[in-house]
């Protein structure tokens, strides 16, 4: 099995991961675009018994929403609704469902936490059409998930992470749904997604050439990549201007937001992937590049904050002038500390916290007082028990690498050029965050809003640091796929003057003249 994700999401995906035991992709007609959508979920029918993909928040929520992919690819809806205090107005919700967006294929609904068996003989008798019903299943602790300020706790948090998934599992095998056939199952399949061919015959022809993929788990990576998204990279990358360069990525408990498809397009673009744990190495991989991804450093700062080793390694490498980019948690463990909001004199950041959604979640793990991060960007980072910043956004990248490579890198140097406009399309992601940053660090970019009324209509700022400029930093987290040659960007060194304010030695200090982010 296959398993898709509607949206931008790295949370739900760990938890598809280790049920289906496949690497989980993203699909949103925005960020990954309906051609990269397309070659996905192709490539997964031809590779897979079964395609599962998971909506976001509800069915019409966000631009483009879930039903806007099932309507695109034909995908038959299956509506999971919360029943526990519902009988006969199910069938209102289930009716209004299927028929609120023309053209939306539909599969039928399964009852959650349901009360008793006479509890699911009222909610399926409600249904006007009683085929739809595909099963109900009980409310139970054995399967219930605990969630946090983003989102569900992890999959690898927790020890009986597969006994819960088992049990979810036994739960499921009473159902009608677990009772189709193979053949019953044929009435599941995606109507619209071979019709208007727009890749042509070679894709198709590559992607069958794949082998299923597989999450990247070894400390390297250097092999090519035959995932989900390879067929459609193909199409995209016209040379693999990453070659012969070494990225070492964090990955642990506390920088866990890694998408597979960014792995991926990174292999695609010649890249050798080293990885490391921020938490338990005492310094980096050799590498060329450094990738400091989102996660939660916040609920693991003072065994970060102990780890000196790595921070000296990881400031000896920015010292050198190598690149580094630092997506949400990322740039928060570079801050000099994370404090609680209530720490923070007032600022724009917190006024807009005023007016966004509140986090129907657990408590925010906002520290008691200041503590200390790696010190090493003049920066404060505030958690809030708001959010920050929220919705997709794009990044169209300053013209300040080497974006073809070492050679060009060489002969930009002697001549003293800075680069041309970026001939690429801006870098896709989205921005999900409770924390605010305070700093006087120069801002090279901002992000703009998929949506013309987005709350975050001032975006996510690109903040730069390091001797050479080296250092890019901010809230916003790209999906390499949408704009491969920019993804590159961020892992090929700048062509800029070095920053006259650049300390030799990265010691906490205050930042000076706070602006919040």
């Amino acid at each position: 099995m296959q398993v898709f994700k509607c949206g931008p999401d790295f949370i739900d995906a760990g938890w598809h991961a280790l049920a289906s035991g496949q690497s989980v992709y993203q699909l949103d007609l925005w960020m990954a675009g309906a051609a990269a959508c397309r070659a996905m979920l192709q490539h997964a029918c031809m590779h897979n018994d079964m395609v599962l993909v998971e909506g976001v928040m509800g069915l019409f929520d966000g631009e483009p929403s879930s039903a806007d992919v099932a309507v695109q690819f034909g995908l038959p809806v299956l509506a999971v609704v919360d029943a526990g205090r519902m009988a006969g107005t199910l069938g209102a919700v289930i009716y209004g469902l299927q028929h609120y967006q023309q053209g939306l294929p539909w599969a039928g609904v399964l009852a959650n936490r349901v009360a008793s068996a006479n509890h699911a003989q009222m909610l399926r008798e409600s249904l006007r059409e009683p085929a739809h019903w595909l099963g109900g299943i009980a409310r139970s602790e054995a399967f219930t998930l605990g969630s946090r300020h983003l989102g569900l706790l992890q999959a690898h948090e927790l020890h009986d992470a597969l006994q819960r998934l088992d049990a979810a599992a036994d739960a499921l095998a009473d159902t009608p749904l677990a009772a189709m056939s193979a053949a019953q199952l044929q009435r599941f399949r995606p109507s619209r997604l071979w019709q208007g061919q727009a890749l042509g015959s070679a894709l198709l022809e590559n992607a069958a050439d794949t082998a299923p993929s597989s999450q990247v788990s070894s400390a390297t990576s250097n092999a090519t990549p035959h995932g989900v998204l390879s067929a459609y990279l193909q199409t995209q990358i016209p040379s693999p201007i990453l070659q012969g360069r070494t990225i070492a990525i964090a990955r642990d408990a506390a920088c866990c937001f890694i998408y597979p498809a960014n792995l991926e397009t990174l292999q695609a673009l010649g890249a050798k992937l080293v990885f490391f744990s921020p938490l338990a190495d005492a310094s980096l991989p050799a590498c060329d590049a450094l990738w400091l991804p989102g996660g939660y450093p916040e609920l693991h700062l003072p065994q970060l904050a102990a780890n000196t080793a790595m921070r000296q390694s990881v400031a000896q490498h920015i010292a050198a002038g190598k690149p580094v980019w630092a997506e949400g948690g990322g740039m928060l463990l570079l801050c000099q500390s994370i404090a609680p909001a209530q720490a923070a004199s007032a600022t724009p950041a917190q006024s807009h916290a005023a007016s966004a959604p509140q986090a129907a979640t657990q408590a925010i793990p906002t520290p008691a007082a200041e503590q200390p991060a790696w010190g090493i960007l003049p920066a404060t980072a505030h958690m809030h028990s708001r959010l920050q910043g929220l919705g997709l956004q794009a990044l169209v990248e300053p013209a300040v690498t080497a974006a073809g490579g070492a050679q060009e890198l060489d002969n930009a140097q002697a001549t003293g050029a800075q680069g041309a406009e970026p001939q690429h399309p801006p870098l896709r992601g989205h921005t999900f965050h409770y924390a605010s940053i305070s700093t006087a660090l120069p801002e090279l970019a901002r992000t703009t809003s998929a949506r013309a009324n987005s709350r975050n209509q001032a975006g996510e700022a690109l903040y730069q640091y390091g001797p050479a400029g080296n250092v890019w930093a901010s809230h916003f987290h790209p999906w390499f796929a949408s704009s491969p040659q920019a993804a590159a960007q961020l892992f090929l060194p700048r062509l800029q003057t070095p920053l006259a304010d650049h300390p030799e030695t990265h010691n906490p200090t205050p930042p000076r003249s706070p602006t919040t982010n």
